[in-house]
């Protein structure tokens, strides 16, 4: 069901991530998978087309895209979801912008770095200062150290960014590491924003588990969610915010209309029919994105040895060591000697130089080219 696309339709079909891309350069930088659209998302969406479906879409809590949400998170996650819990919002990292202005203190936010680059800004335009929970690079586990969470709370901090699965790490939180980050928050009464939007995309052997799921979470936290991700279809402009309680979601929705009405009706549409028809393609890309990170791993080996990668349990972001070839700044690198265009990792947090972000999204053979470009730039 995984249908690659040709270089001339990737440069038509994903007009950033080819169309701004010179010729000659393979882009394996941007969140967005060189596969062809679903065709249950097609349908839906030329269905919807034929109808002149091109109004606002309804300003509503729950409805249908909430429905179909809570229906996906049941198969999928067995989690119990109230869809009158569920807000559209035009994209997650607006979502964790209305959740700061709504919700949280006007006090410090914390974000584990390296983090996924559009929102180290968050906390600075919301007029926040942030506070950054470094990783140390040589942890290949990236957990969230509680030690310096709370460290980060007492000194004034209310609100934690968690972003899993993560963006770049690739790692999905267990249970207990879960639980663990709740208790410190609930000690310090703060709250949590948590970004889900790579949860579609939880690889074999590791489990999401959202953190509204979590006892004692309701009062605290929202979830921010989407099928775009998973889905291939960011441009259409639909995410949603999944909140614990009704005070919760009745503080977000009474917010003045300004700050959250650009979701789009053909965004609804493409999320309800990748949540109610779109689990077996989307069964199809996991299998193809598990073949992916194998094959990624072989071809390391083989002709990047000194790399480091770092266990890729969700996602199709590898997030890859590089310090061992002697570059600062690898991804300039790649994309000057081996015309490959890397996401660069002091893009995510200014101290993780020497790293890269490689999407692997993509056909084997384009990767396998991606790789040897890579090898050949950093020999030389």
């Amino acid at each position: 069901m995984i249908r690659d696309l040709t270089e001339a339709q990737a440069r038509e079909a994903l007009v950033l991530k080819w169309g701004q891309t010179e010729l000659g350069v393979i882009p394996a930088w941007v969140a967005e998978m060189d596969y062809a659209t679903a065709d249950v998302i097609t349908d839906a969406l030329v269905d919807a087309i034929r109808k002149g479906q091109t109004s606002y879409p309804p300003y509503e809590f729950g409805g249908e895209l909430g429905r179909a949400y809570a229906d996906w998170a049941a198969r999928h996650f067995a989690q119990d979801v109230d869809p009158e819990l569920v807000i559209p919002v035009v994209d997650v990292t607006q979502g964790m912008r209305l959740a700061l202005d709504l919700l949280s203190a006007d006090a410090p936010v914390v974000m584990p770095v390296p983090a996924y680059s559009p929102q180290l800004e968050i906390a600075e335009i919301t007029g926040r200062q942030r506070v950054d929970l470094v990783v140390d690079p040589e942890d290949d586990r990236a957990g969230i150290d509680l030690d310096e969470l709370d460290t980060a709370f007492a000194e004034g901090a209310r609100t934690l960014i968690l972003t899993q699965p993560h963006n770049p790490w690739g790692r999905v939180f267990s249970r207990a590491e879960l639980e663990g980050i709740r208790d410190v928050v609930t000690e310090h009464g703060a709250r949590v924003i948590s970004d889900e939007i790579h949860a579609p995309l939880v690889l074999p052997g590791a489990e999401h588990i959202s953190y509204l799921a979590l006892d004692g979470t309701a009062d605290h936290a929202i979830a921010l969610v989407a099928s775009s991700k998973a889905f291939n279809t960011a441009g259409l402009k639909c995410a949603q915010i999944v909140t614990g309680d009704a005070a919760t979601r009745d503080r977000l929705f009474g917010g003045p209309m300004a700050r959250n009405d650009s979701w789009s009706t053909l965004g609804v549409v493409a999320a309800i029919a990748a949540y109610d028809q779109g689990d077996p393609w989307l069964a199809a890309l996991i299998e193809r994105l598990d073949q992916q990170r194998t094959l990624l791993q072989a071809l390391l080996k083989e002709h990047l040895p000194l790399a480091r990668m770092r266990p890729l349990e969700a996602t199709y972001l590898a997030w890859l060591d590089l310090r061992a070839y002697g570059f600062r700044d690898p991804a300039r690198v790649c994309l000057e000697r081996g015309r490959v265009r890397l996401a660069a990792g002091h893009d995510y947090h200014p101290g993780s130089t020497g790293h890269v972000r490689l999407n692997i999204a993509t056909s084997p053979e384009r990767l396998t080219e991606i790789v040897h470009r890579m090898a050949t730039a950093l020999a030389t």
